[in-house]
């Protein structure tokens, strides 16, 4: 059949034309079938490792992301985040920016404590809200370090990457520790004279893990000179309340 005189066909008193149409294979078509299918397999894989909870809303599941990815998960205006949702069936809830999951609760519950301290202790002599620590900075300190030049910068930075490599990720078992702060502490023994009030902390499976990598970061830096050895471990703490953060030195 020629293009140019195609076949006729009348249907109901019209006329149509019947053009040829010419199937075309590609060589890489099962080759891509198979690309789709083994990147759906693996794509697949790492839901095994998320749990699924069954709630009164339908089902929910819990996935940990850094903070700084989240922009990346919503969107501009908010329009990636939708697109998944609609995709997905789903309503997916992201913290607020500068928020991480846990972070955010220990964040939360200094600052009910810091209200609970005021409202019973305000009238007390020296207590007000400046002592406080910015619960944005609550922390632990392994040691305190002076950096005065690029290279120790350097050397600090290489340092904590052998630590890593060498015990870090053997005592934590290549997870996160999870941790508690709980019950608080002064740091003299004169409760008269006390400047420093931090939370104790603690490992939520009772090891002896945190304690452990600690110490042992503590030791390496003391070997290396950037640290001066004053002490052989390490006391894990969290500062809540000092009287050097006092706004006001004249108060007291």
């Amino acid at each position: 059949m020629e293009v140019l005189r195609p076949q006729l066909i009348r249907i109901g008193g019209r006329v149509y034309r019947k053009n040829p149409i010419q199937e075309q294979t590609y060589q890489h078509e099962e080759e891509d079938e198979d690309f789709y299918q083994g990147f759906m397999e693996c794509a697949e894989e790492p839901c095994d490792g998320y749990d699924v909870v069954q709630t009164q809303q339908g089902f929910q599941c819990t996935v940990k992301a850094p903070s700084l990815l989240y922009k990346h998960i919503v969107g501009k205006r908010g329009d990636t985040r939708k697109k998944l949702e609609a995709e997905t069936k789903t309503s997916i809830s992201i913290p607020k920016p500068g928020q991480e999951g846990e972070i955010v609760e220990v964040q939360e519950r200094f600052l009910k404590f810091q209200e609970e301290v005021l409202e019973k202790c305000s009238m007390d002599h020296g207590v007000d809200s400046s002592i406080f620590q910015n619960p944005k900075k609550l922390h632990l300190t392994i040691g305190m370090l002076v950096l005065l030049s690029e290279q120790e910068i350097q050397q600090t930075c290489e340092m904590l990457k052998q630590c890593k490599e060498e015990f870090i990720d053997d005592i934590a078992g290549g997870k996160p520790l999870e941790v508690e702060m709980e019950g608080i502490e002064y740091m003299n023994d004169d409760p008269g004279m006390v400047d420093v009030l931090y939370a104790k902390v603690h490992m939520k499976d009772g090891s002896n893990r945190l304690q452990e990598l600690v110490d042992r970061v503590l030791e390496r830096f003391q070997a290396s000179g950037l640290i001066v050895k004053e002490w052989n471990s390490v006391k894990l703490h969290a500062t809540v309340m000092n009287t050097l953060f006092r706004k006001d030195p004249n108060a007291v």
